[in-house]
């Protein structure tokens, strides 16, 4: 009893030094935030047993504040607790149980925020005595007998006291998980870390430092207490870790390497080959994916529409084309970024869901992919191998850049401002240019329009070709040093992360305007009545502007230039070349790249509707021959494969076997 009251002394003289930060805190009803080193500067002893007794050292903290008479009761938090303390989430062991650390991690899962019984107070019917009971568990514990009387029934309930809480379950960061199960780990928030600034702080997506208690939670099998437990930290206080690509550290000396970089006239070239320089080849899709990196500037509009900066990528190609490979190697240019393959991800694991946790017994939310990457990039190899339902789902965090979720009782709306670079493989193995990319990969037409840029990485057998890609594989193996980027990676990662910091929104002059103008209307006046083909959407001019932007940000501009307009116009057509040019029109039409329905064939199934029309108001029952006659007579050779999509579309059906009918 002596130890106590003199650690509580020892307490209360350095609380004492912390006057006024502790009344000033008390008064606006706000934790006292401590900082460790400076309770271990004014009593090293006092701060090693916080470390190793830190329930009964913050209980003592709570005691001492109580005796400064302030108006309100103030928590103590503790900060910047040593290094020793901070214990990777799979290290967790028993011999931690009881201590004071710091883990780091993705909030994967997060609860409501619910009410909470900490005490109890009963009344003793036989002799008046009133008394508490502290509830620590899952269940609420009944007085077994009373303190004064000892008597072991008849006590009166009179009231219970509550405080807000909230569960939450951290996964370890990506960086330190190459190839392994990320650990987990569940961490218990309480009072002033349920207010809504800090639920904001605690919501799925963000990268947080956890200060607290490691301690132990019984499991009850069939009402006893089984010999394994489970483990969660109590949390003292929580804090954002800077790992956000705005929040890269960035010295003076990498300020000016990156601000000479910048006034290099070839610098666009140096970042290009400095992304994957093992790839051989592929320079306008390499351009690309470095603007997708740097990203445009999202806007908010007055009447409160919401403009993506988020670019987004789909690359289709055949077999031994180096995809994976660049979607790897991008995804780790920039914090919070993932890579993931499309066979292996759901809905939950890559939007987001709510599930009934058994730790808990509620209904939590757990995030996916999409939203732990936010203000990063998610790389999702064969895309089109991802269940259907699951790329519905990704409608709204393509274009609105948030993830809206219903279920049970959580209604929330969570941020995936997240660049995608997908990759997919054809249907029959190879891209074939005379096909529609919609009938290629079974990705809905709507979701296909929500990509920037598409392109398609093409293996055509070229010798002069052939022999420069075999000559760079052989220099490869014979000298790894030749693949060493003109750039270094960690000076790249550092370069984007300045441009993201200092360049928050980027100003379209009036040259880049017009320039984008010209081409577009240039585009969109090749279209004509008779083949109704569209050369280029709105889509595309929003795209242009992000693109045009991202090329601003790489030379560290808050201005576009018409050299930026021109860029984005060049690996715009790039992608309409490859994707959206119609070989039987000699025509760019956009609905190749975005529909199952070229213009060429909406207007050969305009011709084979007007014949079936025709046909039947001169006989009741229209033959399938009649109608194939008079197809060819109109030059339309295809006509057996467009009445089969027009039946599988519903617009027309058989009324009996050779007969067609319109619906």
């Amino acid at each position: 009893m002596e130890n106590e009251q003199n650690l509580k002394e020892q307490i209360y003289d350095f609380l004492k030094t912390k006057e006024p930060e502790l009344v000033f805190a008390s008064t606006n009803e706000r934790p006292l935030i401590l900082d460790y080193f400076d309770l271990d500067k004014y009593n090293p002893e006092l701060a090693e047993n916080l470390l190793e007794n830190a329930e009964e050292l913050l209980d003592l903290f709570d005691e001492a504040v109580r005796d400064f008479n302030l108006e309100t009761r103030t928590e103590i938090q503790f900060k910047n607790l040593p290094k020793t303390q901070s214990i990777r989430i799979r290290n967790l062991r028993t011999k931690h149980i009881n201590k004071f650390l710091t883990v780091e991690g993705m909030v994967k899962v997060a609860s409501e925020v619910k009410p909470r019984i900490y005490e109890t107070i009963y009344e003793c019917q036989e002799c008046g005595e009133k008394f508490s009971l502290e509830q620590r568990g899952s269940t609420l514990i009944k007085p077994f007998i009373c303190p004064n009387c000892k008597k072991r029934s008849g006590f009166k309930f009179l009231e219970k006291k509550m405080y807000d809480s909230r569960w939450i379950t951290l996964q370890e960061p990506f960086e330190i998980t190459s190839g392994e199960k990320p650990g987990e780990i569940k961490i218990f928030l309480k009072k002033s870390l349920t207010t809504p600034e800090m639920q904001r702080i605690t919501d799925p997506g963000n990268r947080i430092f956890v200060n607290g208690i490691l301690k132990e939670l019984p499991r009850i099998i069939r009402g006893r207490e089984a010999t394994q437990s489970d483990i969660y930290i109590e949390a003292n206080y929580v804090e954002l870790a800077e790992k956000e690509i705005e929040e890269i550290e960035i010295s003076k000396e990498d300020e000016k390497k990156i601000l000479e970089l910048a006034k290099q006239p070839d610098i666009y070239e140096k970042l290009v080959n400095s992304l994957a320089p093992s790839i051989y080849g592929n320079k306008e899709i390499k351009e690309a994916i470095l603007l997708q990196l740097f990203g445009g500037t999202p806007a908010e509009l007055p009447d409160g529409i919401h403009i993506r900066g988020d670019i987004h990528i789909l690359l289709v190609g055949d077999p031994a084309t180096a995809k994976s490979q660049l979607l790897k190697l991008s995804s780790r240019l920039i914090p919070r970024s993932r890579y993931v393959s499309g066979k292996g991800v759901t809905g939950a694991g890559l939007i987001s869901t709510v599930r009934k946790d058994e730790f808990t017994g509620g209904w939590v939310l757990e995030a996916g992919a999409l939203i732990l990457c936010n203000k990063g990039m998610l790389a999702v190899d064969e895309f089109e191998k991802m269940d259907r339902e699951d790329m519905v789902a990704m409608h709204e965090a393509l274009e609105q850049g948030t993830v809206s979720i219903a279920k049970a009782s959580i209604v929330a709306t969570l941020p995936a401002q997240t660049s995608i670079l997908a990759g997919a493989n054809p249907k029959l193995g190879r891209f074939d240019i005379y096909t529609p990319i919609a009938d290629q990969i079974i990705i809905p037409p709507t979701l296909l329009s929500r990509f920037d840029l598409k392109f398609a990485l093409r293996d055509i057998p070229n010798p002069e070709e052939d022999r420069k890609l075999v000559d760079h594989v052989l220099s490869v193996r014979k000298d790894l040093k030749i693949t060493e980027p003109d750039i270094p990676q960690d000076l790249l990662r550092k370069y984007i992360a300045y441009s993201k910091q200092n360049i928050k929104q980027v100003e379209l002059s009036d040259e880049t305007l017009e320039t984008f103008k010209k081409f577009f209307i240039d585009m969109r006046s090749k279209y004509t009545e008779e083949d109704r083909i569209v050369p280029i959407t709105f889509r595309q001019f929003e795209a242009l502007i992000r693109l045009a932007q991202a090329s601003a940000k790489i030379k560290l501009r808050k201005k576009t230039i018409k050299e930026d307009a021109e860029k984005a116009i060049r690996i715009m057509q790039a992608s309409l070349r490859q994707l959206g040019f119609d070989a039987e029109s000699k025509k760019l039409d956009i609905d190749r790249m975005e529909s199952s329905v070229t213009g060429t064939q909406r207007s050969k199934i305009r011709i084979l509707l007007d014949i079936i029309d025709k046909l039947e108001k001169e006989e009741k029952e229209v033959s399938i021959e009649d109608v194939g006659a008079s197809a060819e007579d109109e030059g339309i050779t295809d006509w057996q494969d467009l009445i089969q999509k027009l039946k599988r579309e519903g617009l027309l059906y058989e009324p009996k076997s050779g007969y067609l009918k319109k619906v």
